[in-house]
Order: C-alpha cells, then sequence, then structure tokens
C-alpha cells in the first residue's frame, strides 16, 4: 500500500497562493503576517492534514524550542514541586525542557552544560547552587536562576529574609522562652541565607533568647536524623523545661525532627514548636501539619520560564543580551499557620 504523501512547504505555498518565503515567516515569525494571512495558512494546514516536521525546522532556523533545566536534588521536595510547575508551562509557551539532576557535582555539572549546549537549548533555569553566576553567564544563552547566587544573570527568589522574619514573630508570638534555627552552614551571597539573618533581626528586635545552630544537613535522611537527635539532646540539656521554638531551614528538615519528637515521646511535645520553610509537600503530609513559610512555588516558576522566554524572543529579533543588566525578581513569601504551633484542630 502506498504511503500518504508527506505535504511541504510547496505544497502549502501552492494551496494557498502564497510565496514559500510567507509560509516559512508563519511558522518561524508569524507575527510579521498580518491575521487574515496567518488564518488563510492555518485554515490550509488542516485541509492538507500538515505534520510539522521538528527535525527539519530545527535544521533549517536552529531553533529547538528546548530549554535546559538543572536541579541540585529531589531530596527536597521543594525542587521536584518547582520542576512540575516548570514543565506546566508548555501550553503557554510551547517550550520543552531537557533536564539533569546535579547532585552537588561540579564537573558533572559542567558536562551536563555541555550535553545541554549540544542539544541546542535556547535558554537555562538553573536551581544548583554548584557553578558560580559569573561562570554561567560566559555560555552566552539566556540564563535564569532560581534560589541561587544570582550576581551575574537574571533570577527568582523568595524573599528569604522576610520568611525568616515572619517565622521568629510566630514562634515568639506564642510565648517560646528560646527560639532556634537550624541550618547548613551558607554563603552569605545565597538568597536562603536571609533566612538566618531575618531569623536574627526579629529575636534581637523583640529581646527573645535565640541561637542560631548550623550543622552539616540536607545530604540524607539518615544523616540528617542523626544531626537531629544530636540536637534535641543538646536542647533538652541546655533547655530544659523551657518552651523551645524552632524554626528549621527546610520542610524537609522539619518533617524528620517532627518524626524524631514522634518516635522518642509518642506526640509533639508541648513544649516543642515547629515552623519549616518551602510549604512543600513534606509540610502539609506530616503526621502533625506542619507551620511553614510558603515560597509561592507555583509563582517563582512562572517568572523564570518568563524571564528566560523573554531573553530568547529578544536574541531572536537581535537584541543582544551583552552589557545588559540582569533582572533580579523577588517573590512575597506567605505564612502558613498549622498544628505544629497552633495546636491540635477540632478535627484531630
Amino acid at each position: 500500500m502506498e504511503g500518504k504523501k508527506k505535504i511541504t512547504f510547496d505544497d502549502i505555498a501552492r494551496y494557498t497562493n502564497f510565496s514559500k518565503t510567507t509560509i516559512s515567516r508563519y511558522f518561524n515569525n508569524p507575527d510579521t503576517l498580518a491575521p487574515e494571512s496567518q488564518r488563510i495558512i492555518s485554515e490550509a494546514l488542516v485541509k492538507l492534514d500538515y505534520k510539522e516536521n521538528k527535525v527539519a525546522r530545527i535544521l533549517a532556523n536552529g531553533q529547538t524550542e528546548f530549554i535546559g533545566i538543572i536541579v541540585p536534588e529531589f531530596y527536597h521536595r521543594f525542587f521536584s514541586e518547582v520542576l512540575n510547575q516548570i514543565l506546566s508551562t508548555y501550553e503557554t509557551y510551547g517550550y520543552k525542557f531537557l533536564v539533569f539532576v546535579g547532585n552537588r557535582n561540579e564537573e558533572s555539572e559542567r558536562r551536563y552544560i555541555q550535553e545541554l549546549l549540544s542539544y541546542q537549548i535556547e535558554g537555562m533555569i538553573v536551581l544548583s547552587h554548584t557553578i558560580s553566576s559569573e561562570e554561567l553567564s560566559r555560555l552566552q544563552i539566556p540564563i535564569v536562576t532560581i534560589e541561587r547566587e544570582d550576581e551575574h544573570v537574571c533570577s527568582v527568589n523568595t524573599d528569604n529574609y522576610t520568611g525568616g522574619y515572619r517565622a521568629a514573630a510566630l514562634l515568639a508570638e506564642h510565648g517560646c522562652d528560646v527560639l532556634i534555627h537550624i541550618n547548613s552552614p551558607t554563603d552569605p551571597h545565597i538568597p536562603a541565607y536571609g533566612r538566618i539573618t531575618g531569623f536574627q533581626d526579629c529575636c534581637r528586635e523583640r529581646g527573645v533568647m535565640h541561637e542560631v545552630m548550623f550543622r552539616a544537613v540536607d545530604r540524607s535522611h539518615e544523616g540528617d536524623l542523626a544531626i537531629l537527635r544530636e540536637i534535641v539532646g543538646t536542647l533538652e540539656q541546655t533547655y530544659g523545661g523551657k518552651k523551645k521554638g524552632i524554626f528549621l531551614s527546610n520542610d524537609t528538615l522539619a518533617s524528620t525532627l517532627l518524626n524524631l519528637l514522634f518516635r522518642k515521646y509518642g506526640k509533639l511535645p508541648e513544649d516543642y514548636l515547629i515552623v519549616g520553610f518551602d510549604n512543600s509537600p513534606a509540610s502539609r503530609e506530616a503526621i502533625v501539619p506542619i507551620s511553614t513559610v510558603g515560597q509561592q512555588v507555583d509563582r517563582l516558576a512562572a517568572e523564570a520560564v518568563r524571564l528566560v522566554v523573554e531573553q530568547i524572543d529578544a536574541r531572536k529579533k537581535g537584541r543582544p543580551m551583552r552589557g545588559r543588566k540582569p533582572v533580579h525578581l523577588v517573590i512575597d513569601p506567605v505564612l502558613i499557620r498549622r498544628e505544629s504551633t497552633e495546636g491540635c484542630s477540632a478535627e484531630c
């Protein structure tokens, strides 16, 4: 049986009485055509049952409609939430995504970037902290980062300082005698460092006893569990009998602490109040839902994709990136009160 003939640009041109150049413009830069011309060509594609050859189009104009993404890991569910939101923008912008997981390995990430470039990606979104923004800027493709050092590239971040301040204020509001913030050693150039300074400033302003505990957390569940077990022992020895408000750097860590306390006491003790950060599923699905500073993940992702697409469009229109100042967008956090600070609701 003879196969169905593939419709070409020549066929469409003959059918519509437009030139082949006009048909090419329809696919590559439709805004340059009058609405009536776009309508005629669009209807012709339906009648001719045209199936676009993406490979041929890439070879013709070098535009792959691919955006690369590098995430550091998926241990923290925040990253999978952001990725899910980024992928959902396909219906809005029509860009596809190639995703690599860096696993905090600098050389691996450099190899992944070269792999992405070999696919002729048109832009990149980076959530990993490993490679400096200065090095990323030298790639000369549109780049947007999320929640990482961003001096030389465009970025979208949460207002981490306000988030840390609100977390401390919530715990102080509930009459805690001492406030504790648990975090990994953090570079001050990383936006998340604001969680530390916001927490400290609130405690100082309110005259609340407080302490920041830096530990090498956020590597694995087993490692975090061992570190938090040691911290709980220290807290109970140092602050026994005092009401302790614990602000953790992310919801994954907060959930691990909650599980540890439940294993030890069979409940969340009354002298512990817990606040996390992110509003990831780990906070919502915990046995005692965890109060948290919510990052507006949908907005972070949407703004990141919008920013990178704007840069891609600018390049296509001949407006170079070199010399342009990076755009840095900041999204407000949302304080979410749940049972880990507010007590058990009537439905519990």
